[in-house]
């Protein structure tokens, strides 16, 4: 007999990001007619251990940009070899095709062709199985919903202002709910919004890849200065909205000097350091992500050791969402939190597998998006399944931004009593 979910038939298609590059878009079929599919978001501050997504680099297509050979692999690689495998077995697809790959980044397939499929599976699967995505990857009694942390200031890569600091955050923690959450920080947006263009023109309130507005700003404290201000014009504390900053570091470190470029400023490891502990001391920052060079682990265990209890500190382009990483990272005592990427490992099966390494230590997670995003609303559910503290999806703005926000508002009203919010909580271990 044959079974339900057996895979029938993959398709694969050129389809555009947010900021109008090409990206694999996949379909897994099954064999009783169920379907599934995902298309994978890009990075523009990438770290150097992510997995790669391979691009054609003809300049006559799309600049260099297309994605046609990464698509062909899904059909005419990946399809004959998971053709007949259950949908359901999601090690074993995502198992198959890190074995055809055969490479430890996946550059030979692509990360993006391999990610596609991998995630247009477990959609499959859930439809198989009829159950909603967030509980095919992880069946609970209730959930826990995570905290949104919305980019609301662009610097650094997402935007064209004087800003080292790539994203300056806001957290709405003191929210009862995902919903009020998502309107607590619409509110405070909203408010920014008025406040820059008053301040500073109507220029200023030009968006980023995430969102976020790109003010003039040159300073960081100016930045987190007007963030401060919008909370309270919106009739909101520092208690209830917390702020947050992705220093993306690796983006303003000069390898051969060994110095940080910020604020018009060169700092070493210790110097930068208590640049971000004065900062803690100055606003109501909750969140600290990448503050050093993806290789600094000791910069990072020192900063992790000054701030604790106070401050989440995260990695990502540390970690990359490597397992391995992640465990060479708990060795060290880097950090007290870990940013998921689906899109740096490659593979849902080694997602989970890193949510579950850095849970098993005692490391908060938070899931996240990236600046060259798509309608996806895949990580929504994985937030929402792993229980992760806090969820990373960009501006209240921007159509592949908020369709974030809208799949949490669905998912928080079909879980009903099921569902608390909080993320978990908040350890600051």
């Amino acid at each position: 007999m044959t079974k339900p979910g057996a895979i029938s038939k993959l398709k694969a298609r050129q389809v555009l990001d947010s900021r109008g590059n090409p990206t694999v878009e996949a379909e897994v079929w099954t064999r009783s007619g169920q379907m599934g599919r995902a298309t994978v978001p890009s990075g523009a501050s990438t770290g150097k251990n992510e997995a790669v997504e391979l691009r054609d680099g003809d300049q006559d297509d799309f600049a260099g940009m297309s994605v046609r050979n990464a698509v062909a692999n899904v059909v005419k690689v990946i399809g004959p070899k998971i053709i007949g495998v259950d949908c359901r077995d999601q090690a074993r697809v995502d198992g198959l095709m890190i074995s055809l790959d055969g490479t430890k980044d996946k550059r030979k397939l692509g990360a993006n062709s391999i990610l596609a499929v991998s995630m247009a599976n477990a959609r499959a699967a859930a439809a198989v199985g009829g159950k909603p995505l967030y509980s095919h990857l992880l069946a609970r009694k209730e959930y826990r919903l995570p905290i949104p942390m919305m980019n609301v200031i662009n610097g650094g890569r997402h935007a064209g202002n004087g800003l080292a600091i790539q994203e300056f955050l806001i957290e709405p923690v003191g929210a009862k709910s995902v919903s009020e959450a998502i309107q607590f920080g619409a509110e405070v947006y909203h408010f920014l919004r008025m406040i820059l263009r008053e301040r500073y023109g109507s220029s200023s309130t030009n968006v980023g890849d995430e969102g976020g507005y790109a003010p003039p700003f040159g300073e960081s404290r100016e930045a987190l200065d007007v963030i401060v201000d919008a909370i309270s014009a919106a009739g909101f504390t520092t208690s209830q909205i917390k702020l947050g900053i992705d220093s993306a570091a690796s983006t303003f470190f000069d390898e051969g000097k060994s110095l940080y470029r910020i604020d018009g400023k060169d700092y070493n490891g210790d110097e930068l350091t208590d640049y971000y502990v004065d900062l803690v001391k100055s606003y109501p920052l909750l969140t600290l992500e990448d503050p050093f060079h993806q290789e600094a682990y000791s910069d990072f265990r020192r900063i992790t050791k000054r701030l604790r209890g106070r401050v989440m500190v995260i990695g990502d382009d540390l970690y990359c969402t490597s397992p391995e990483r992640i465990r060479r990272g708990v060795v060290k005592q880097a950090t007290n939190a870990v940013l998921i990427k689906p899109n740096q490992i490659g593979t849902v099966t080694e997602t989970l597998e890193a949510i579950r390494t850095s849970k098993a230590a005692w490391l908060a997670t938070v899931v996240s998006h990236r600046s060259g995003e798509t309608e996806d609303v895949f990580i929504a559910h994985l937030a929402t399944a792993s229980e992760s503290q806090f969820i990373k999806t960009g501006a209240p703005a921007r159509g592949e931004r908020v369709s974030k926000y809208n799949e949490l508002l669905r998912i928080e009203e079909e879980l009903g009593a099921q569902a608390s919010f909080g993320g978990g909580g908040l350890h600051l271990a």
